[in-house]
């Protein structure tokens, strides 16, 4: 399936022209959220579309897990995001005929994204078999202030003529629904048809729909009211899993049939059906008192403030100007009411990595909503902090101390199958330390508010059951899997010894700065002692000849990969077993090279150079996580055109599809990572040490870049030109003190200007693999 042919603009993502055979990536890239509600962007016809999804952060069915060949601690059953009632779907018959634009050959039909109303606006014109010209206009959002509610405005005008309309708008369950990704019958049995209903009612304009999750046990209530313009007769009804309105009107021309259709939906582990069919028509209740224009203006006011604090510029790339502010909007869709709940993977933009949530979430998204939106990532460390029991009791089974957190889960249990991807790569603790540590050291805030002493503690714990020392006193890790998953269950992966020795010491300063909670937890001064002499004795690779750290324990001894010979050949996961390139030197996503940027005190100047380069011509970024993190050590290492390239790669892996299965919904971890990209990349930001660092480079091709972000409750400006890096203090503390290229300075309301350095490189800009340059 293709990308849609997006026009650039820079407050509007909008398709000139919408195509059938890119139906699957425009509906994930046309989706509406809230973190709390996400709904797809279908049509608002059910045909044609590929998977039409309404979705509720936490809620999903699980389903059996399949081995082959049993063993002990593997988890027994797998979890699956489920779309709920679907309330978008309205049927359109003119003249006795259903609308479908396969077969009507519209003169206009066009729909946009508004960045700043967080509407998404559709418009169709097209002349029926009768010989009349009508147009369709329909808007859809979910609200930014009113967390359970989802609005559509349905707009049908006959401009020259008579027609008969009849419009069947429904809230109904089981409308193209995700596909099941699986062989396993069993899978098929319970995420074929997750739910049962158990009430169903309609009203005079409307109705609702509760549902129950056969496995899990959730109760999910969908209500619906209708208000109608222009309609001679409106009746609804209830099905067995739908709730339909039919509003029939004879138009002439100039005349208007006019829906607006609010939607309430919420879910519990627990209450009552009937309390919980009243929560959706308060919901429901409320929206209508605000009104579509209500709900609009309200709309814009939140964003408003959110572009006020999080807006960003680039001047030069018009397309990498748009790509990054719809990817912060979604970012921000993603997280505005999330709560209790994790992100996954997707979002709720799709059904994809079956909803899990990841340690890229921690790695990528919560740093940028630290700086951008913290009260967002306080919500979702909190919900991080609240699986800690689970990461016990799975550290317990598998023999180890301390806590071990899930892999890929949706509610904190492991449902990860693949043990040397999942249980094998335990990097996902220190990943989750960090986001911690960093949210408490961007914001200023106590750790232990948010659970974070608790997690450092007992992560550190599961370190110092997982690490060996040798005879001569080193500290060792066997049999982990890093970033990199084409290279599995290796010893002393370096970013996984360098990120256990920063958990390990962030632990013992946290057990001191908060001795209390450090007692409650039996935390002893002799214990704090083994993290740092086990920290200050981490083995980290080294390979004299070739002046490079090994990515793991001989891994540049490894056999080359024959790029060449292979360059059709990719994902290599989808044309190679494991047992070929576990043991190749073929890397799918910035591992070493990840160590550069998040652990780069532990390494010179040059080491950096000599890194990137190795790893540059070995890593052919088979995920999209890799991008943002070469653009930011592509930047570090002064190679500017470079990182921009892989900006743009990580900005516009959905807008693009550049990995093509954006249809399975966005990639959160990388519309994060294009801010890093331009932050920590681009800007050389630094948020890791008492004081904000940054360290700005700017390609040849950009005339100007600026971003804001908070610092300890401060909001700043950084804007980068030829001339120089402005800073500005725009509320919050003042002033504040910014170490820009290792110089302090004083930052207040009054700009700021610090000279630029010009790019200083220590090698030539390296190399990709043939076929393999940045794709942006």
């Amino acid at each position: 399936m293709n990308a849609p042919r997006l026009q650039i603009d820079p407050w509007v993502v909008r398709e000139p022209r919408v195509e059938t055979d890119s139906l699957g990536a425009a509906e994930a890239i046309f989706s509406v959220s809230n973190g709390y509600l996400g709904v797809r962007g279908s049509l608002d016809e059910v045909d044609p579309s590929v998977e039409r999804g309404t979705f509720l952060s936490g809620v999903f069915e699980t389903h059996p897990l399949a081995y082959p060949e049993g063993g002990y601690g593997h988890p027994e059953e797998g979890q699956s995001i489920v779309a709920v009632a679907d309330g978008t779907p309205v049927r359109l018959v003119i003249d006795g005929i259903p609308v479908d634009i396969r077969e009507i050959s519209p003169e206009v039909h066009e729909r946009g994204l508004d960045l700043r109303s967080g509407t998404l606006d559709r418009r169709m014109r097209w002349r029926s078999p009768s010989g009349t010209t009508l147009e369709l206009r329909s808007s859809r959002l979910v609200s930014l202030t009113e967390a359970s509610v989802c609005a559509i405005r349905y707009e049908l005008r006959a401009l020259d003529g008579p027609a008969h309309v009849v419009v069947r708008s429904e809230l109904a369950i089981g409308i193209c629904p995700p596909e099941v990704e699986s062989d396993d019958p069993r899978v098929s049995e319970a995420l074929d048809s997750p739910f049962s209903v158990v009430d169903r009612h309609a009203g005079d304009a409307g109705g609702a729909l509760v549902l129950r999750t056969r496995r899990t046990g959730m109760i999910v209530a969908a209500a619906v009211e209708h208000d109608i313009e222009g309609a001679a007769r409106v009746e609804s009804e209830a099905g067995e899993d739908h709730v339909v309105t039919t509003a029939v009107a004879a138009l002439t021309a100039g005349d208007r049939l006019t829906l607006t259709k609010t939607l309430g939906y919420v879910w519990s582990r627990g209450s009552a059906v009937v309390s919980m069919l009243e929560r959706a028509a308060a919901a429901v209740r409320s929206g209508r008192d605000r009104g579509w224009t209500g709900l609009v203006a309200d709309q814009r006011d939140r964003l408003a403030e959110f572009w006020a604090r999080a807006d960003v510029e680039i001047d030069g790339d018009d397309q990498l100007q748009q790509a990054v502010r719809y990817n912060l909007f979604q970012l921000h869709c993603a997280s505005a009411h999330i709560d209790d709940a994790p992100i996954g993977a997707k979002g709720l933009t799709g059904a994809g990595y079956n909803g899990h949530t990841f340690w890229d979430i921690e790695g990528f998204v919560l740093p940028v909503l630290a700086l951008v939106v913290p009260d967002a990532a306080e919500r979702l460390l909190r919900w991080r902090a609240s699986t800690l029991d689970a990461a016990r009791r799975r550290a317990e089974v598998l023999e180890w101390a301390g806590a071990t957190f899930a892999w890929r889960t949706i509610d904190g249990q492991e449902t990860s199958a693949y043990w040397p991807a999942s249980t094998a790569a335990v990097h996902v603790n220190a990943a989750i330390s960090r986001a911690f540590w960093l949210y408490a050291n961007a914001t200023g805030r106590d750790l232990g508010e948010i659970g974070g002493v608790e997690v450092l503690i007992e992560t550190a714990r599961l370190w110092s059951s997982l690490g060996h020392e040798d005879a001569d006193g080193g500290w060792h890790l066997f049999g982990v899997t890093g970033p990199d998953e084409y290279t599995g269950v290796v010893d002393d992966n370096v970013f996984t010894n360098l990120m256990a020795r920063d958990n390990l010491l962030r632990a013992a300063d946290a057990c001191e700065s908060a001795p209390e909670r450090a007692r409650a937890l039996e935390v002893t001064t002799r214990e704090i002692d083994g993290w740092r002499r086990a920290a200050g004795a981490v083995h980290v690779p080294w390979d004299q000849h070739l002046g490079v750290h090994p990515a793991n324990e001989n891994f540049t001894t490894y056999r080359e990969w024959r790029f060449a010979d292979k360059r059709e050949s990719y994902p290599v996961e989808e044309h190679q077993h494991y047992a070929k390139f576990y043991r190749r030197q073929v890397v799918k996503q910035a591992d070493l090279v990840l160590a550069l940027w998040w652990c780069r005190d532990d390494f010179t100047d040059e080491e950096l150079a000599a890194d990137l380069e190795y790893y540059e011509a070995r890593t052919v970024r088979d995920s999209s996580l890799s991008a943002a993190a070469q653009a930011v050590v592509t930047a570090r290492a002064q190679h500017p055109e470079l990182a921009l390239r892989y900006l743009r790669e990580a900005a516009l892996v959905d807008l693009c599809d550049i990995q093509q299965d954006t249809a399975q919904g966005l990639h959160m971890a990388s519309l994060a990572g294009s801010w890093l990209g331009l932050a920590a990349g681009l800007g050389g930001l630094r948020e890791e040490h008492d004081e904000l660092e940054l360290s700005p480079v700017l390609p040849a091709a950009l005339s100007r870049t600026r971003f804001h972000l908070t610092w300890r409750g401060a909001l700043l400006r950084v804007e980068t030109t030829a001339a120089g890096t402005t800073l500005t203090v725009l509320e919050g503390r003042d002033p504040i003190v910014v170490v820009v290229d290792g110089s302090r300075v004083e930052v207040g309301a009054e700009a700021v200007l610090v000279p630029l350095r010009a790019p200083g490189p220590l090698r030539a800009e390296p190399s990709q693999p043939v076929g393999r340059e940045p794709r942006g």
